[in-house]
């Protein structure tokens, strides 16, 4: 669609903001669908009545809001994910209706060890009312200590004193965007990628730059592509258990993307949430290129969520300025957390906790094996979720909104992708967040006797 034009524009607001709006209300009404190209500036200009200036400040609000995106030399499009909620977990998923949960993934809670064992040790070695004080907003040298030893066992070799304690990954992602990238840069991603990173960037005023990728996630030679076509600052990447589509980058792939990276002056924000759920080790892409990747070692998904605990390996360029974030933004990631997320690593215990989460992760894979036989989907047999591919007519949208009219959560394509490129028929079923076998496979066969039903989705779905 390239005529497009408001049919109305809101007298009560400036010209630019009143553009903004009627695109959005236009994507809600259905007027403007995901794909859709819109009018260029000068068109819709001359349409309007308004000056080009106008146009281009009025695309840029629905950019910032979502609504768009933009590819030089292409033109700008409905985005894939315009009018969907980009929120990384809503309220209602953590206290909504009694929905089985195959949406949310979860660390296999069950299995984490009673933290007051972990509270005592530390009791007897040391007064905790130290860690009750501020502190130095970086992290404390022994915490540091532990998490170099953490990235160490994520296969990325990391100094002590290139660590910086952040509270939770997210919270790190938040740090480096706000300080590492001005509003209106652009950083890398995958076609699909972590929600998070999506509602992220909109805060911050960042753009997302989808790159094309196949099975083992992003593509070298697109991302260089799209270095020459945009100005690209960073890149995003989880290469060891990609989210969503679960894909795993190669050695190869790892090394060829490190050397666009570099080549490109790039920073890399490395966030391998799942990589620690598969039994293989495979060297960080930033274990290749160390002064231009920040790599975040979370505990979230091993153990203990609630700490809000994340240990990043960065450059020294970037030192100061990240610790200055942490200041900025909490002061300090709270030292007793960390303290007792060092006290699991330094024990060797959560060693212990990731190969029974391994174990119950295959077990759960085993079971989502025999129930979706036939069906298409990408996952490993140690893995949190799977990615279902879906058979036409059905799209991402269309088969979450079955599911949860079937009593079950799960996240479409729709809520992973970014650009304007159609999302494709495929969602993310969790594995881990049902709290027993039993409830994940009661989960999982209302999932197939959805795609098993016969004739087209139900009315009003699609």
């Amino acid at each position: 669609m390239t005529n497009w034009t408001p049919n109305t524009l809101d007298p009560d607001l400036p010209r630019y903001a009143a553009l903004a709006r009627a695109i959005a209300d236009d994507v809600r009404a259905g007027f403007l669908r995901p794909g859709d190209k819109l009018p260029t500036h000068r068109d819709l200009a001359d349409a309007l009545g308004v000056n080009v200036s106008t146009v281009t400040r009025g695309y840029k609000e629905a950019m910032h809001q979502g609504l768009i995106c933009g590819t030089v030399g292409r033109g700008t499009f409905i985005a894939v994910d315009a009018g969907a909620d980009r929120a990384l977990v809503s309220t209602e998923s953590m206290h909504g209706p009694n929905l089985l949960e195959l949406g949310l993934v979860t660390p296999l809670y069950g299995l984490d060890p009673d933290v007051r064992e972990s509270m005592e040790r530390l009791a007897k070695n040391r007064d905790l009312s130290g860690y009750l004080r501020y502190s130095t907003p970086g992290g404390l040298p022994e915490h540091k200590e532990a998490g170099a030893v953490w990235a160490g066992k994520h296969g990325m070799p990391a100094p002590q004193d290139r660590v910086v304690v952040f509270s939770g990954v997210q919270h790190g992602l938040t740090c480096c965007m706000l300080s590492l990238f001005r509003p209106g840069e652009r950083i890398a991603v995958e076609q699909l990628t972590y929600p998070g990173i999506k509602s992220l960037s909109s805060m911050a005023g960042v753009q997302l730059a989808p790159v094309e990728m196949d099975e083992q996630g992003m593509i070298p030679e697109a991302l260089d592509t799209a270095c020459r076509r945009d100005e690209i600052q960073g890149v995003y990447l989880m290469p060891g258990v990609q989210n969503p589509t679960a894909a795993f980058m190669s050695m190869e792939r790892r090394q060829a993307i490190a050397q666009v990276i570099e080549k490109r002056g790039l920073t890399l924000l490395e966030d391998d949430a799942y990589a620690m759920t598969r039994e293989e080790k495979t060297p960080p892409v930033s274990s290749f290129i160390p002064n231009n990747a920040i790599f975040f070692a979370g505990i979230s998904k091993a153990f203990w969520p609630g700490l809000r605990v994340c240990f990043c390996v960065v450059p020294a360029r970037f030192q100061r300025i990240l610790a200055e974030a942490v200041l900025n933004t909490v002061w300090m990631t709270p030292p007793l957390n960390v303290a007792l997320a060092a006290e699991m690593i330094l024990s060797g215990k959560a060693d212990k906790v990731l190969a029974a989460k391994r174990e119950e992760a295959a077990r759960r894979y085993r079971v989502a094996r025999d129930i979706l036989k036939g069906f298409s989907y990408t996952g490993y047999d140690t893995g949190f979720f799977l990615w279902l591919n879906l058979p036409r007519p059905w799209t991402g949208r269309t088969y979450e909104d079955a599911a949860r009219n079937a009593g079950v959560r799960v996240f479409g394509a729709e809520k992973f992708a970014v650009g304007g490129t159609p999302a494709p028929a495929a969602a993310r079923i969790s594995l881990t967040g049902p709290e027993s076998l039993e409830a994940l496979s009661k989960g999982l066969s209302v999932l197939r006797d959805i795609l098993d039903a016969p004739g087209p989705p139900p009315e009003g779905i699609l």
